[in-house]
């Protein structure tokens, strides 16, 4: 195992910026995933820390060895990509061991590497099998038993599960998790699913146009977005953005307002802003008596409906919209809301809906950033509360 550090690593292809000052700290046995749209560089970034591909710019450590310009195989990588690439003439145990037997590994370690492996990806008994007999999952195990053979300081998995249905990645990706818990090591997870970076991460890098957006943990990328894109990125469906000003008593829009204090959350009137909710953190006005801190009322009109099982996704226009554009969740005059499978909603039907203050996000216009998080003001007992708790901390 080894941690692996990345100091402002740059790649450029001719006139093109596939990675642009990359800098990351990753810990001994982390499983980090580099998650973002397609063509955002996190793939360049894991083949530069393989070796595959040598920076423009910048330095790589993997554990205290500077590896920068080492090729793939002296840096004690092992690599599983979405091609699962398994030889077709040779079976189970001949894949698996063909890494040690090309570096003339004796037969006794070689059957002992082999049968740990099979173990810990769950193929004993199997390793007869050609990989026509085998389904794409089982396929997949061997892949990564090939990688655990050779008891790599670091795994990097590029993709490995986008080939699967959708059935197959869930199970996966519990394989996955057991098997780096398991062996404790230090997993680099490449993927565009946020839903696989959300369930298997330690920390998620979120990559926008070779920029690193956000490193932090799922939970605090999916409450705490760093920007607008972290907020539209992470969360399916994705959440729901407002444009508007800061007014005299909070935001202000064409749709609704929130109040809140600006100076409590270090805006100035007449400043443009985005705000963000959740389509879980937006409540039928009948269904909200359980809210401690409600919006105001916000007047809307069903417009499509998506029976999803566990909920249902409702699309609802506000103000004068006429039309839901489905194909643009940002555009002006619309929310999709969670809602329970229990309500009986209808297309055309008119209905109040009320923000969970706590849980609305509030970004800057102009660069994207985030500003505040929860539109919560304090009330007085609760201030006191925590002057108290601090005052006896002091004590």
């Amino acid at each position: 195992m080894a941690s692996v550090k990345l100091e402002h690593i740059t790649k450029r292809y001719g006139e093109v910026t596939a990675v642009d000052d990359m800098n990351l700290d990753i810990t001994d046995g982390e499983f980090i995933t580099l998650v973002g749209p397609s063509g955002c560089g996190k793939s360049t970034t894991m083949e530069t820390i393989a070796g595959l591909t040598l920076p423009t710019e910048g330095t790589i450590y993997i554990g205290d060895r500077e590896v920068t310009n080492l090729p793939p195989k002296d840096r004690g990588i092992a690599m599983v990509f979405q091609n699962i690439a398994l030889f077709p003439h040779m079976d189970v145990y001949d894949n698996i061991s063909f890494g040690l037997r090309l570096r003339k590994y004796d037969k006794e370690e070689i059957d002992e590497r082999v049968d740990r492996a099979a173990e810990t990806v769950q193929m004993q008994g199997m390793l007869d099998r050609m990989p026509s007999e085998m389904s794409g999952g089982q396929r997949q195990r061997v892949a990564i038993a090939r990688a655990l053979v050779r008891k790599p300081a670091v795994f990097l998995m590029d993709e490995p599960l986008a080939n699967l249905d959708a059935k197959l990645r869930v199970h996966m990706r519990t394989e996955l998790q057991r098997i780096h818990d398991d062996l404790e090591t230090t997993v680099i997870y490449v993927t565009h699913d946020q839903e696989e970076a959300m369930t298997m991460s330690d920390r998620v890098a979120v990559i926008d146009g070779g920029e690193l957006q956000q490193i932090d943990p799922p939970l605090i990328c999916y409450n705490e977005p760093a920007n607008l894109f972290v907020a539209g990125f992470i969360g399916s469906p994705g959440m729901n953005m407002i444009q508007g000003t800061v007014g005299q008593n909070g935001f202000d829009s064409e749709y609704f307002d929130i109040e809140f204090d600006p100076a409590s959350v270090g805006v100035s009137r007449g400043e443009e802003v985005t705000l963000g909710v959740r389509p879980e953190d937006i409540y039928l006005l009948d269904r909200a008596e359980a809210l401690s801190h409600a919006s105001g009322e916000i007047e809307a009109t069903v417009d499509v409906l998506e029976p999803m099982g566990s909920e249902i996704l409702a699309y609802l226009m506000l103000g004068d919209s006429t039309e839901i554009d489905l194909d643009n969740p940002d555009a002006g005059g619309q929310l999709l809301v969670s809602v329970d499978p229990e309500r009986d909603l209808e297309t055309g039907e008119e209905l109040q809906v009320v923000l969970d203050r706590r849980k609305v996000h509030l970004f800057d216009a102009e660069t994207g950033e985030a500003i505040q998080h929860g539109l919560v003001e304090s009330t007085q007992a609760e201030a006191d509360a925590v002057s108290g708790a601090e005052a006896e901390t002091d004590d």
